[in-house]
């Protein structure tokens, strides 16, 4: 199958499922937007607009289908700082820094470095994603009242008691519907999505950030570009991953990595705040059947639709419907599986695991959780290869089997004691392989103790380090 059939069938699943997919991650974006939004410290319209624009351009041109992008928290956070210094239109020009290093990252396919992230560190990150967007759900709960917990209950109630009726209508959308038309027939006094902020009231237009180019400029932007830019990616390239997971079907990354650039390029220059995958809309999406571009694309197109042409009915949605939304949106997301197999699963990786979500959930940093995860899966990996080298002594002979690396360098010297010999001596490295410098030097050590010992030593089998 040529690329551009291949292409074309990614926008040709069937089209009434696909959108009916996408809605339901509409209606999981417009909370979680606007609460990122004031994290960022930005008007809740600069992360919908954001929000549209990245879904667009991600569904032409990304490399997973069926991933939903936009307007995401571990983004706001890490420009919260820069608006609250310099002003929006710096966040403006980060984000079009950020997307060209982007482009950068997906064209030198750095994105294959992915490869390395163990599935301990990647289980952790879900699971840490999952408390998280439950978490963001509790300032909604707790001022909830009486009557909110009442919605909250009706709408879980409706979400899961409605598949067992039907399947044809995703549940959430029948879940915002009856609850809207409820509450306003009932007239029960809940907050609505229109106190939660303004909405957009048209098209975004284009706009260039109003900041004076220079090196002044790069040196106030430049690490929160960079910053953006390794989160941002990062994120979703994870989601990615899970969503390859969920629809058992590979995805390009660096192409994913190159479309987010370009999508990240293109909200900055409609007024949006940058992006990335965010993963519990797009495991949303895929629950309800998304597979394809139609699915992303309908998300970002139903969302501006709805906030510009039926504001003041989007509007009166309750919060507490969205709430319930995306409490089965973190349940959904929580990898059970994971926790009901920590007995059985290597302790290392458990605490990989556990670790990964430890440090994302204290610190709210996706990026520095992932980080502490893949340091520690290194190390552990690095001390089982090392505790793989074995000397067997036979005499003067001795033969090594294994990898000898930084890890395992000092347990290769401390096998040999010259003191134990009297004459030649004889080392077989053919059936162990020097990994670096630093086996290179442990070698060297070797034949300086039995140099000082006036012992001659023959090493045969040895290869350069690769």
């Amino acid at each position: 199958m040529t690329l551009a059939r291949h292409y074309l069938r990614q926008w040709q699943n069937n089209p009434v499922r696909e959108i009916l997919a996408g809605a339901v991650a509409t209606f999981a974006l417009i909370p979680e937007v606007i609460a990122f939004s004031f994290t960022a410290g930005i008007d809740p319209a600069v992360g919908l607009y954001a929000s549209f624009v990245i879904s667009i351009v991600i569904a032409v041109f990304g490399g997973r289908p069926a991933m939903i992008s936009a307007a995401a928290g571990s983004v706001a956070l890490v420009v919260a700082p820069l608006v609250r210094e310099h002003g929006v239109e710096y966040l403006f020009a980060a984000g079009l820094l950020a997307g060209l290093f982007q482009l950068v990252f997906g064209f030198a396919r750095l994105a294959s470095l992915m490869r390395y992230v163990s599935n301990s560190v990647r289980t952790g990150f879900v699971n840490a994603l999952a408390i998280l967007i439950f978490a963001a759900q509790l300032p909604h709960i707790v001022k909830a009242g009486p009557e909110g917990y009442a919605v909250i209950a009706a709408g879980l109630a409706v979400i899961y008691l409605v598949p067992r009726l039907t399947r044809a209508i995703p549940a959430p959308l029948i879940c915002v519907v009856l609850l809207t038309l409820a509450c306003g027939i009932f007239g029960i006094d809940v907050p609505r999505v229109a106190d939660l902020g303004t909405l957009p009231e048209g098209l975004p237009g284009f706009h260039l950030p109003d900041v004076s180019l220079g090196l002044d400029l790069l040196g106030v932007i430049f690490a929160p570009a960079l910053a953006i830019a390794m989160v941002g990616l990062l994120e979703s390239l994870m989601t990615a991953g899970v969503v390859d997971d969920q629809t058992g079907t590979p995805s390009n990354k660096d192409a994913e990595a190159r479309g987010l650039g370009l999508a990240n390029i293109a909200a900055s220059l409609f007024g949006g705040i940058a992006g990335c995958g965010m993963i519990g809309q797009s495991v949303s999406n895929v629950k309800y059947g998304g597979r394809g571009r139609l699915s992303t694309l309908a998300a970002g197109g139903l969302l501006l639709l709805l906030m510009v042409a039926a504001g003041p009915v989007i509007g009166q949605v309750p919060v507490a419907a969205l709430v319930a939304i995306m409490i089965m949106v973190s349940i959904d997301t929580l990898d059970l599986g994971s926790l009901r197999r920590l007995r059985a699963t290597p302790l290392l990786s458990n605490l990989v695991m556990l670790s990964t979500v430890a440090v994302t959930i204290f610190s709210h940093n996706l990026s520095l959780g992932v980080l502490v995860g893949v340091l520690m899966s290194g190390v552990f990996f690095a001390a089982k290869v090392a505790n793989m080298q074995h000397v067997r002594r036979e005499g003067d002979h001795y033969t090594v089997e294994g990898q000898i690396f930084f890890a395992s360098a000092e347990a290769f010297v401390e096998a040999f004691d010259p003191t134990d010999h009297d004459g030649p001596v004889t080392i077989d490295l053919s059936q162990a392989k020097l990994w670096d410098i630093t086996a290179l030097a442990a070698l060297d050590k070797v034949r300086d103790r039995f140099a000082r010992h006036d012992l001659a030593l023959t090493v045969i089998g040895q290869t350069a380090p690769v």
